[in-house]
């Protein structure tokens, strides 16, 4: 078996995820992670895929790429990923401005902060962020919280 990437992105509509999923599983295939959202109305998805034929599963998904989609599928090195060490789950919220993004992702970066899942939404004028997060295990999660709180302040934006 060999891990596949698979990564599908474009226009929405319904059935998408069981096609993928169907093409995995008919090839004897193994799903094993996946995130999937609508993007401004865009279909968003990637998956990991264990399956015995790479260019078999690339034949199957092909039609696809007619529509408004675009699919990748390309193959992944089998590893275990090993926790860095105290997981933290971190929420900003407030008016939306440029630079949000960047100036919280930088800053996790700073404590060597590993980012595992992250979200935005815009609703309006409301902006909001949500990242789980991975640090080594001798960081300082209560000043990270503070350095958050902190930038929360100068963003204008409440922090949770």
């Amino acid at each position: 078996m060999t891990s596949v990437a698979v990564t599908v992105v474009g226009h929405d509509r319904p059935g998408i995820v069981a096609e993928v999923a169907a093409a995995v599983a008919d090839l004897g295939g193994n799903l094993e992670d996946s995130s999937m959202t609508l993007l401004r109305g865009h279909f968003a998805m990637t998956l990991i895929a264990d399956v015995a034929h790479i260019d078999a599963l690339r034949s199957r998904l092909s039609h696809l790429n007619d529509e408004p989609l675009s699919v990748l599928v390309v193959p992944v090195p089998q590893t275990e990923r090993t926790a860095l060490g105290e997981r933290q789950i971190f929420t900003l919220h407030g008016s939306d401005r440029p630079g949000i993004v960047q100036q919280a992702t930088s800053l996790l970066a700073e404590f060597g902060g590993n980012i595992t899942d992250i979200s935005t939404r815009l609703r309006g004028t409301l902006y909001v962020l949500g990242a789980e997060v991975e640090f080594p295990a001798d960081t300082d999660t209560q000043l990270v919280s503070e350095r958050v709180a902190q930038l929360a302040d100068e963003l204008d934006v409440v922090a949770n």
